[in-house]
């Protein structure tokens, strides 16, 4: 299965990208690791997306397109993908399917994930990152009892610039401009299913996966 999973950043997209990965045995895409990993690596590139991420705007179509046409194209992903973070915009929408033409195939399922923007600042301003490893931690969630080292390899623990409030309302700017009219690209298209985001995850799951199930059509 070939899927897109859409909505605002913190709606819990890679928490519900992961479970999906898992239950369709499927690779996750996640373009936001694949960018901090480029960040993280200090070339000239990675340094320019670093610079974007952090004043809470969008990377370059040049950047994204060449990083999602080589991921897509690989091996791992020809029984089957589930994209997280991209497109964000119509332009990239319309390079996506482009590519997917090339590539003899095309998106099964977009599911829209919708949290009030109340909700994503306080999920958003709770996350800590460790340095060492990349591990992402929501302090609530996990229980966090200590902030300072990371559970997995005991790295510091610090939040990431573009969690901090002033750029997560930022972000959010943004994607109301740039990326909501996305999800309407796909409703045109007949493929975009809606989902509460608010909730337990496991719950918010299993709705995900009852919508990708075929439903029998009644007969009279």
């Amino acid at each position: 299965m070939r899927l897109l999973i859409f909505g605002a950043p913190g709606v819990g997209k890679g928490t519900q990208a992961k479970l999906i990965a898992k239950k369709l045995n499927i690779p996750h895409v996640s373009t936001g690791d694949l960018l901090r990993a480029a960040a993280a690596s200090g070339s000239p590139l990675g340094r320019q997306a670093k610079a974007v991420m952090d004043a809470g705007h969008l990377v370059s179509d040049e950047i994204m397109i060449g990083i999602i046409k080589e991921v897509l194209a690989s091996d791992g992903c020809k029984n089957g993908f589930i994209l997280d973070g991209y497109p964000r915009t119509l332009a990239q929408a319309e390079v996506l399917d482009r590519i997917l033409k090339e590539l003899h195939t095309e998106l099964d399922k977009v599911i829209n994930i919708e949290v009030s923007e109340e909700e994503i600042i306080r999920r958003l301003s709770m996350r800590l990152s460790c340095k060492r490893c990349g591990r992402i931690y929501n302090v609530q969630l996990d229980m966090l009892a200590d902030t300072r080292e990371c559970r997995d390899c005991g790295g510091p623990l610090y939040q990431r610039d573009d969690d901090k409030e002033e750029t997560v309302r930022n972000r959010l700017k943004v994607y109301r401009q740039s990326t909501a009219p996305v999800k309407e690209y796909y409703v045109t298209r007949g493929i975009l299913k809606q989902i509460d985001g608010e909730g337990d995850p496991e719950i918010i799951n299993n709705e995900i996966m009852s919508a990708l199930t075929p439903q029998p059509h009644s007969s009279d």
